[in-house]
């Protein structure tokens, strides 16, 4: 906690100092991000340190894995359906950007057996990556290169995700009208690189080589 302590009071004495006008004008006139960040709650995946964003430019939600769960209102109490309702239908922002990483825990867990009474929350969290496991076996098999296996079943996992947000009515009504724009990204905790997911030729290319983002406005050519 002393660690912590002394960080914000640097926080304070830098940082602050130097953006003090625009950090009390966010916190007069409220926020208004242009993008909904969905990321993974691992330690090392910092949003605003890997695109050097500000305070005010994104509105973000992590969790175990940066998994979505499909849209179900009467079933279950997501912090995840929340935050995206809330980006999308209060803060109206423009933007939603999945971020997978490299070596994620969770993309790991599909391939364990989770036997431990403590971790029955993680267990049934972990169905949501089911999907792009089978997947990814069934393009590499189980025998095949173990890292292999697991890097597609991460890049796999994004796109299994994009598709339960796609299945938000009002997520899906804002991208058949070009309001909202979805994206996939692919962080690799090795390089600080980012790929983002083209769906013109199905393949994750260099996010420093894009020109032009492409709309994902139709999970089925996934």
């Amino acid at each position: 906690m002393q660690t912590y302590a002394e960080g914000n009071e640097l926080f304070q004495q830098v940082y602050f100092k130097e953006h003090e006008a625009e950090l009390l004008r966010l916190a007069k006139e409220g926020q208004s991000p242009k993008a909904l960040f969905i990321g993974c709650s691992d330690s090392r995946v910092i949003p605003d340190l890997m695109i050097q964003s500000k305070p005010g430019d994104l509105f973000v939600m992590r969790n175990v894995g940066n998994f979505v769960p499909v849209y179900k209102p009467d079933e279950d109490f997501h912090a995840t359906a929340t935050a995206i309702e809330y980006a999308v239908s209060v803060l109206k922002v423009s933007e939603i950007i999945i971020c997978g990483h490299t070596h994620c825990g969770a993309c790991q867990a599909l391939y364990e057996e989770i036997s431990d009474p403590g971790l029955i929350h993680t267990r049934k969290w972990l169905s949501l990556g089911m999907k792009a496991k089978e997947n990814a076996v069934a393009t590499l098999g189980m025998d095949g290169d173990r890292e292999a296996l697991l890097r597609l079943t991460e890049q796999l996992s994004i796109l299994s995700q994009i598709e339960n947000l796609l299945t938000y009515p009002y997520v899906n009504k804002m991208v058949k009208e070009e309001k909202l724009f979805i994206h996939g990204w692919y962080y690799d905790i090795e390089t600080g690189h980012i790929r983002y997911y083209d769906p013109e030729i199905k393949s994750f290319v260099p996010l420093s080589d894009l020109g032009k983002q492409h709309q994902i406005d139709d999970y089925e050519q996934l």
